[in-house]
């Protein structure tokens, strides 16, 4: 597969077998998700450009790192919060868009509710944050929401992800790049991932 990284850390497969469990509290899927989307999301940005700044230590002068204002965070309404608060712990700067994408239970379909992207995106490194990549249509309507203001390198974070949408994405964007901690087996036929994990969203909120 193309421009798809399936990223094996221990922690992020020992917190990802949590998430599983069907058993897991909202309290721990909290806390897992935390420590999955960190990883993925240090992975994701392991590529930022950084320029070199003089600094001061408590016994000489060195030179120090600064990562470029660069990058934009997405989350797609609502479980790409989820990952967010793992992103913006990295990175407070970053600015933030959002892209609201509901999905017909009887079709699978999303339909976008909301959007609200920064300016000036052609010359940034877009993270789009899912946990989840079904199907792959929320994501590609999301890159081409993107690309219509006119960003350029678009990439997107999931924890799990389903061999149907990174087929639909690399079919329909093929530049962009993918990270996963999880490459799953299919989708059954109401489209949920699986082995997966159930419901995202309302794991994690408790809804």
């Amino acid at each position: 597969m193309k421009k798809i990284k399936r990223i094996e850390h221990p922690l992020a497969q020992h917190s990802l077998s949590i998430l599983r469990n069907q058993q897991t509290r909202t309290e721990a899927f909290q806390r897992h998700t935390a420590i999955v989307s960190q990883i993925l999301i240090m992975e994701a940005t392991r590529d930022l450009l950084v320029q070199e700044i003089d600094i001061e230590t408590p016994l000489t002068p060195t030179v120090g790192h600064q990562i470029l204002d660069s990058l934009v965070f997405v989350p797609v309404l609502r479980a790409g919060i989820s990952m967010l608060v793992s992103a913006r712990s990295f990175l407070p700067w970053a600015p933030v868009g959002f892209i609201g994408l509901e999905r017909d239970e009887s079709t699978a379909s999303a339909h976008e509710y909301y959007q609200k992207f920064p300016d000036d995106l052609h010359d940034k490194h877009v993270l789009i944050l899912d946990p989840m990549l079904a199907t792959g249509g929320s994501l590609v309507d999301t890159i081409a929401a993107l690309k219509k203001k006119s960003a350029q390198v678009i990439s997107v974070v999931c924890i799990v992800s389903a061999p149907e949408g990174i087929e639909f994405i690399q079919y329909k964007y093929p530049n962009v790049q993918i990270y996963t901690a999880a490459i799953d087996s299919h989708l059954n036929e109401k489209k949920y991932i699986v082995p997966g994990l159930g419901d995202f969203g309302d794991r994690y909120f408790g809804t």
